[in-house]
């Protein structure tokens, strides 16, 4: 439900904010005073193409925002799930920008989306009828929505299309299962090669990392040798080693500590020092005398590795990989080699899905021709009312068929599904967006609508042009039905007429006035005198006559 619209630098429109309610939220005013202009800003705030033509001129940018309310939406609650985008409080901000430039941006909350993206969430928010780019009911894949909502066939239809799915799924892996006997053979001996390959070398998992180093060790032995050598010759006892410089170093600060014994704490920084050197030193000599060189294992080493690399290059980049891959592989193995088992399992399956789905097709294309019946003849009835009497309606709900005249199956069932109009006497069946006039189709869409509007979850219902050529008793009828639809829905409309715009429940005047050498289109809510005003212009054409006032406060008692 749309809660308010904000509109700045809009064709004619300096700056307007507008608040809507529930009910019926109808939008009077003289010829040209921009009642159009609002519905375009509506339909480019619900994803209407539009160009920089639309910025009002001596400024840079348009911008129309609106606030949205989505709550018990299911649809659009998901979609904006889907596009991690969240509501607040069950509202929604879209926002979209026209710049001179060209570019410009479309918001839903702060998180920029595409026009294909806004129309495809306004589709479950809105319906705009009158133009015919905006409009729900023309979609087929709405028409059969709205018909399974309306004849309570929406479970089975679900059912129907699960069972579809199932059976497309089964079908498609028993044809990949039959598809090429030998690719099947050449599948298991590689997969039985690979399995051989990968066991017979027993990798172990870390393996390589440990092959690594003491190859790197065996590899560089002699060097590695002289280097600890050097260490431990540079650390030991001997003449030049360090330990052997500490103790005469120790010798020669006991010395100095007789002189000064301020110094005596540093003997104990000197002993750990040497005890420490002491132990590296020991260290290292064992170190030093567990050196071996063994070029057996050297080579056993580099063998090792190469193996490794070679199954890496083959089945994975790390030996976890490979492993990996040998596990799977022997899944695999496993269902291939079953093959005739699966082959006759998918057999049974199909075989037992086909003639439910048949079923059940049969059962959902009754229904829905049973649902189509009824609809029909509501929907002229309604048409009836609304002045058109000639009009004919016809839920067509046809078997699809091939070429060769089979039956054919979609996920939706095995139906055709048009919603058709005959607008005058004679005249064939036509689709419903073959239709021209705007106040003709509008009307036929109330007729629905009003039908449907239990069936229909969308929210918010416009109207342009549904007054067109009628007046009368035919006015009051389609005020009546705007009325009663209203109920359930959000409905906002565009009226000529003072006996649909009396039922107002928010009643909002358009005006066009100059100022400062500009033209300035502006609207605002009229209630009480006000309202009784407009009503008495729409009557008369004078707002102050005393014979129209008095008649319009009249229908105002009658019908407000």
């Amino acid at each position: 439900m749309l809660e308010e619209i904000n509109i700045h630098n809009y064709a004619l429109i300096d700056k307007l904010a507008l608040k809507f309610g529930n009910g019926l939220n109808l939008l009077t005013g003289e010829t040209g005073a921009g009642k159009s202009i609002l519905l375009g800003a509506l339909g480019i705030l619900l994803g209407k193409k539009s160009d920089i033509s639309v910025i009002r001129t001596g400024t840079m940018e348009a911008m129309v925002s609106g606030t949205i309310n989505i709550s018990n939406n299911s649809e659009a609650e998901k979609w904006l799930l889907d596009h991690g985008i969240a509501p607040e409080e069950g509202t929604i901000i879209i926002r979209r920008v026209i710049k001179q430039t060209g570019r410009g941006g479309i918001y839903i909350q702060s998180t920029p989306v595409t026009r294909a993206e806004l129309v495809e969430l306004s589709s479950f928010l809105f319906d705009i009828h009158g133009q015919h780019d905006h409009q729900s009911l023309l979609s087929v894949e709405n028409q059969r929505n709205l018909l399974d909502r309306f004849g309570n066939t929406e479970s089975l239809a679900s059912g129907f299309s699960k069972l579809f799915f199932d059976l497309a799924a089964a079908r498609e892996k028993y044809t990949k299962l039959l598809s090429s006997e030998k690719q099947r053979l050449r599948e298991i001996d590689f997969l039985k090669h690979a399995i051989l390959e990968i066991k017979e070398a027993q990798l172990k998992e870390g393996e390589e990392e440990k092959l690594e180093r003491e190859y790197r060790i065996l590899f560089n032995h002699e060097r590695l040798f002289n280097l600890i050598e050097n260490i431990y010759s540079n650390t030991s006892e001997t003449k030049g080693g360090v330990l052997s410089a500490l103790r005469n170093i120790r010798e020669n600060m006991e010395e100095v500590i007789q002189i000064n014994p301020e110094l005596s704490r540093l003997i104990n920084q000197l002993q750990d020092a040497f005890y420490e050197i002491e132990d590296f030193s020991e260290s290292i000599r064992h170190y030093k005398d567990s050196i071996e060189y063994n070029p057996q294992r050297l080579i056993e080493c580099e063998e090792r590795l190469k193996l490794t690399r070679t199954l890496q290059k083959k089945y994975g980049d790390t030996i976890e990989e490979v492993l990996d891959f040998c596990r799977k592989s022997e899944e695999e193995l496993e269902v291939i080699q079953n093959w005739e088992e699966e082959k006759k399992n998918l057999q049974d399956c199909i075989a037992l899905l086909e003639p439910d789905l048949k079923k059940i097709a049969l059962q959902l294309s009754s229904k829905r021709k049973t649902a189509a019946q009824t609809l029909q003849e509501r929907v002229e009835r309604e048409l009836k009312e609304l002045g058109m009497p000639k009009v004919k309606f016809k839920v067509e709900v046809k078997e699809r068929k091939n070429s060769e005249g089979k039956t054919v199956f979609t996920p939706s069932g095995i139906d055709t599904i048009d919603y058709l109009i005959s607008p005058n006497l004679g005249e064939p069946y036509k689709p419903l967006n073959k239709i021209a006039s705007g106040g003709e189709i509008s009307r036929i869409m109330l007729s629905i609508k009003s039908v449907l509007s239990e069936a229909d979850h969308i929210t918010s219902l416009v109207f342009d042009e549904i007054d067109s050529g009628i007046g009368g008793e035919v006015a009051v009828s389609v005020g009546e039905k705007l009325k009663k639809l209203s109920a359930n829905k959000q409905v906002l409309c565009i009226t000529h007429l003072a006996t649909i715009a009396v039922r107002a429940d928010n009643h909002l005047k358009v005006e066009k006035l100059t100022s400062t050498g500009r033209t300035y289109t502006k609207a605002f809510p009229v209630t009480g005198q006000l309202k009784k005003e407009e009503i008495s212009r729409m009557l008369s054409g004078d707002s102050k006559d005393q014979i129209s006032l008095r008649h319009a406060e009249e229908l105002l008692k009658k019908y407000g």
